[in-house]
């Protein structure tokens, strides 16, 4: 199990993170899509703070997780564990 250090960008501030080498790619498309969701409500609401735009964006992935869920019950325990993880490594962080 390789162990990788990355820094991840999310709404302007660097998590410097260690995770599992396999685990890289999905917190790469995890930050990205998170970073794009910001920007989309940026463009589209008068919102300038940045914890409102994260707030709305963790909403919103949130309804889309549950909607996932419903849609492929099977593979939502191994995909809560592995939003738990980074969440977990994110908050370790600050």
């Amino acid at each position: 199990m390789d162990k990788v250090s990355l820094k991840i960008v999310i709404a302007g501030r660097t998590y410097p993170l260690t995770i599992k080498g396999e685990e890289e790619m999905a917190i790469r498309e995890a930050a990205d899509r998170i970073n794009t969701n910001i920007q989309k409500l940026q463009g589209t609401y008068a919102v300038k703070d940045m914890q409102d735009l994260l707030a709305m964006t963790a909403l919103q992935m949130a309804v889309q997780l549950k909607n996932t869920a419903e849609a492929t019950p099977s593979v939502q325990p191994q995909f809560d564990e592995d939003i738990q993880k980074i969440i977990y490594k994110i908050d370790a962080q600050l």
